[in-house]
């Protein structure tokens, strides 16, 4: 199994450094001048794209939510001038990634090129880090500049909560970060778990999940059953200890105790009400309520949170809660019809027990869509009517021979006016559920890429 680095050097761009350079230290006295900085350098105030008399929607953040605006949004308002910025110039899908970690698929099928993307559909894409939105304005300052908008739709993902392990220890972050990463928030972050499975040689392998809400709660379960698959396939001495905050395995917990069992006795052994309560990076232990760990490895995940965007833009009101304050609905941030936010960072969104939508691809690409009705509706003016999405998640659980679990969640609107969730688990392992994984992503990538992507298939070296 090797690694396409090709498909990530992008992803890691954003973060190199001119290594070897190090500047010459400042000289006071009279008479010496400082060298004016270069365009690039620092915050830039001009204006990137001059506005147009059409109206702009701003879309910021790539993920599977933004993406499904910017293409539902070139349908449903062709008269709207659509934009997209990223600070990346490729997507890559954390759907089917846990496959790709472990040699199952290709990474180059779950890889895309946006700009790519963005001309096969009709709007603009920008590359650059976004430095700061002024919603009072309507203008979010990039790395290359400004743009003003009219309406925006935020998609900031998640933000890892390590402070709550570790307070303002940044080295201590940094190193449970880079040496034991989760993968959930930064393409780099699945390279390095590659790689770390490539040269992982025996002993165990712990993992921990993190509080509700998390992203996609089901796939770090996924995760256990496709690492003990590849020990178990390729003769490899390792254990996987699960650290689970919650008191049971949820949602598919009947279906995922069965692959546990059945399938990876000797593999994983799951421990529940192990609430995390000190993490040492450096010496590799974790102390939770449950018991005490040291690890020769692992994938350590902090609580989550909203992304960095949505702090950005001031549209999480609560900080202990973390999450962006938005009507449960339509999306729209609180007090600012113009702006909305989806996908992940969203918060509760009902009073009744579930609380939050599951923070999933299929939830982002749902809103995603919700959200380019409402701009296109409200750009014809018209009112929108209400609507809500629903959720869908395969989970693969073996590899030879290939078998998923499924989830399922439908949303209405209960007498009072709450929104209600209904969720049906499909506990029994099956083929079939392995394929329709793959016809899911396929038709999910066609409303998104517009046809250009491939069909997603398992490695042909690998056999289901």
């Amino acid at each position: 199994m090797t690694i396409d680095r090709r498909h990530f050097v992008a992803g890691l761009a954003g973060a190199a450094t001119l290594a070897g350079c190090a500047a010459a230290p400042p000289v006071s006295g009279v008479g010496v001048q400082t060298a004016p900085m270069p365009a690039f350098i620092g915050q830039s105030t001009q204006t990137l794209l001059p506005r147009g008399k059409a109206p702009r929607v701003l879309v910021v953040g790539g993920g599977w939510g933004g993406l499904t605006t910017a293409a539902n949004l070139r349908k449903q308002a062709p008269g709207a001038e659509v934009v997209l910025i990223d600070r990346n110039p490729q997507f890559f899908s954390s759907p089917l990634s846990n496959m790709w970690l472990v040699g199952m698929v290709d990474g180059e099928l779950l890889t895309q090129d946006y700009l790519r993307v963005s001309e096969q559909l009709g709007y603009r894409f920008v590359q650059a880090e976004v430095q700061a939105i002024d919603r009072a304005q309507r203008r979010v300052t990039t790395s290359l500049g400004t743009i003003d908008y009219d309406w925006l739709v935020l998609a900031p993902g998640i933000r890892y909560q390590y402070e709550a392990w570790f307070g303002n220890d940044r080295v201590a972050a940094d190193a449970a970060r880079t040496r034991f990463p989760c993968a959930y928030a930064s393409n780099s972050e699945f390279l390095a778990i590659k790689r770390s499975l490539q040269d992982f040689k025996g002993g165990e392998l712990v993992m921990n999940l993190p509080p509700p809400p998390q992203r996609c709660p089901p796939s770090p379960y996924e995760r256990a059953c496709l690492i003990a698959w590849y020990f178990k396939t390729n003769k490899i001495k390792g254990h996987i200890t699960i650290l689970d905050h919650k008191p049971a395995i949820t949602p598919i917990g009947p279906g995922y105790r069965a692959a546990f069992d059945e399938l990876y006795k000797d593999y994983i052994t799951y421990v529940p009400n192990a609430h995390v309560q000190e993490v040492d990076p450096f010496n590799r232990r974790i102390r939770t309520r449950a018991g005490d760990q040291r690890f020769d490895h692992a994938i350590l995940m902090a609580p989550h949170k909203a992304g960095d965007l949505a702090w950005l833009a001031g549209t999480v009101s609560d900080r202990s809660e973390g999450w962006a304050d938005v009507d449960q609905v339509t999306m729209q941030v609180r007090g600012d019809e113009r702006t909305f936010v989806i996908g992940d960072a969203i918060q509760a969104v009902s009073s009744l027990p579930f609380r939050y939508y599951p923070k999933s691809a299929h939830i982002a690409n749902r809103l995603g869509r919700i959200v380019a009705y409402q701009i296109s509706e409200r750009l014809a003016g018209r009112a929108p009517e209400r609507r809500l999405p629903d959720n869908l998640c395969y989970m693969v659980v073996n590899g030879t021979p290939g078998q998923a679990l499924n989830v399922q969640f439908d949303y209405d609107f209960d007498p009072e006016g709450r929104v209600r969730q209904v969720q049906r688990d499909f506990n029994e392992r099956t083929p079939a559920l392995f394929q329709d994984d793959f016809r899911w992503l396929d038709f999910m990538f066609g409303e998104m890429f517009g046809g250009i992507a491939p069909p997603v298939r398992p490695n042909p070296a690998f056999r289901t």
